[in-house]
């Protein structure tokens, strides 16, 4: 009988550590790593020969979207090809707490978005088992958003809440962190928040249970040093630590910026607070058109505000607010705003097309805000954006901190995923140990795969995972460093990475000589606070 159930032989293994790559068989039992050392031929019943190849553990994604594509498509393709092994979710397309008017809101948008209308859950409990039924290929972990338990109380009121509602909002957060999630998940789309005691408090309801708090900086522009002092606030009065998403500065003029942020980080750090951060490799962004819009647009429901565009009042005095000149900007202007993905079939012609193109072939050169209107109001919602709107100097000024893991802010896509997504769903790790670590020397190899694995294994206080050690859960990859390369482009974004051989996760084999075999022996992992 087989000593092992899968053993890797002859590969470089870096650990997660960051320390210098190795030489060790590594055999698998019962889904975890049983032994790092030499494993004879024959002590397998399957041997994979690394042959030199990097072996190093399952890659975590500190920040993804791929709660409702991991329902419509569990082999999550897009991501375990790329070597994830973990994603992490929960942030603004939240999947609970569903009830009152927030469910209602979420159902409209899934079935815009995303053509999904079977939302058979009301919390996190409900979710994570329909996506256990259906079976997943990759592991998965959520937080709560405070936005989506304010919307379950309050509504789409722009208000501060009532001390009631600001019970229930405690309750609702406290049933989440009992139902498993790891902490609070903030997006603060649209300038920051405006009641950052709300959020602390809710933040101190999660610190209870040992979980952390992840914010999105509003919009990480010309406010960024007022949205970065407001996470930290929240930080220090719940106690907790912090982990910023995506951290950037977007807009040519906050071009460099990301330093000051990184002087705040490190000075709070050094006073205490515990804050990391995540980036993706890439100086575009994507999400929905409707974050080009002043607040007061972007918080009401879809339904009530889309029929609006057609009125030439409501176009003005959208053109006359301050925050959507500032959103336009920050967003790379009318050459930088891209629609990225539309249903409408009249409009699938402009997909994947900037606006200043759009407008040119629809005749309004001379006013683009007018093709942005127009296109909301004829998709019936708001177009998902690609923007181009950042450098890449700013991108290797925060690689090069220990503390920023790599992190995509994309979802588990496959080949038939509408439109044109960003390329960050299909090459987000690959791109950096291809470009920024092989090519252009800005990380060593070691470094680049800690920022992937062992720091957002720490972020999450994972206990079993993010380092090859014995005794961990066997989510793990063998890469050829020679040949990783990631071959996702804007303009054609939906192409699979290339150099990533084999991919095991809880020590099933779902990548195999680079196709996908599968199966599906991915888990949901539960915060400490479950019961």
């Amino acid at each position: 009988m087989a000593t092992f159930d899968c053993a890797l032989r002859g590969g470089r293994v870096v650990d997660g550590t960051g320390n210098p790559w190795y030489w060790a068989d590594v055999g698998i039992k019962n889904g975890r790593i049983a032994s790092i050392g030499r494993v004879e031929a024959g002590a397998a019943a399957r041997t994979i020969e690394a042959d030199g190849r990097v072996v190093c553990p399952g890659f975590i994604d500190m920040h993804t979207h791929s709660d409702i594509p991991l329902l419509k498509d569990g082999d999550a393709q897009s991501k375990v090809r790329q070597g994830v092994t973990l994603d992490v979710i929960g942030e603004s397309t939240t999947v609970a707490p569903l009830v009152g008017a927030a469910a209602e809101e979420f159902r409209r948008e899934l079935r815009h978005r995303d053509a999904f209308e079977d939302v058979d859950w009301t919390d996190f409990a409900g979710y994570f088992a329909r996506l256990l039924r259906q079976g997943i290929a990759m592991n998965v972990l959520s937080g709560v958003s405070p936005q989506q338990v304010k919307r379950a109380v309050v509504g789409y009121d722009s208000r501060p809440a009532s001390a009631d509602e600001l019970a229930a909002m405690e309750q609702l957060t406290a049933e989440a962190m009992e139902q498993g999630t790891f902490g609070l998940t903030c997006a603060w789309h649209g300038g920051g928040p405006e009641y950052p005691d709300e959020v602390a408090a809710l933040a101190k309801v999660v610190g209870r249970y040992g979980g952390y708090y992840g914010v999105h900086l509003g919009t990480e522009g010309d406010e960024i040093v007022q949205e970065l002092e407001k996470a930290l606030y929240v930080g220090r009065q719940a106690g907790i630590p912090v982990h910023i998403y995506h951290l950037k500065a977007r807009g040519r003029r906050n071009w460099g910026r990301v330093r000051q942020a990184i002087e705040m980080i490190e000075a709070a750090r050094d006073a205490g607070l515990e804050v990391t951060a995540n980036q993706y490799p890439y100086t575009a962004m994507q999400h929905p058109w409707h974050r080009l819009m002043p607040r007061w647009v972007q918080d009401a429901p879809r339904a009530e505000i889309i029929p609006r565009f057609a009125e030439r009042a409501f176009r003005d005095r959208i053109k006359q607010d301050a925050e959507f000149q500032q959103y336009v900007h920050e967003h790379g202007g009318w050459e930088g705003i891209v629609a990225s993905v539309v249903r409408n079939p009249a409009l699938k012609p402009y997909e994947g097309q900037r606006v200043s193109a759009v407008a040119r072939q629809r005749g309004q050169a001379d006013d683009p805000a007018e093709t942005v209107f127009d296109l909301v109001y004829e998709e019936g919602n708001f177009p998902s954006g690609v923007y181009h709107n950042m450098s890449d100097d700013d991108v290797k000024a925060l690689l090069r901190r220990p503390w920023v893991a790599v992190a995509s802010d994309g979802s588990a896509l496959n080949l038939d995923a509408p439109g044109f997504p960003h390329p960050r769903s299909f090459g987000t790790n690959p791109r950096v140990l291809a470009k920024y670590v092989r090519e252009e020397g800005v990380l060593e190899l070691e470094e680049a795969i800690r920022k992937m694995t062992a720091l957002p294994a720490q972020v999450l206080r994972l206990p079993d995972r993010g380092l090859l050690r014995e005794g961990y859960w066997a989510d793990l990859v063998v890469l050829d460093p020679a040949r990783i390369a990631d071959r996702a482009t804007f303009e054609n974004p939906k192409q699979y990475p290339v150099g990533i051989d084999y991919v095991l996760v809880n020590g099933g084999l779902v990548v195999d000589q680079g196709d996908h075999t599968g199966a599906r022996p991915g888990r949901v992992l539960y915060g400490a606070g479950k019961r």
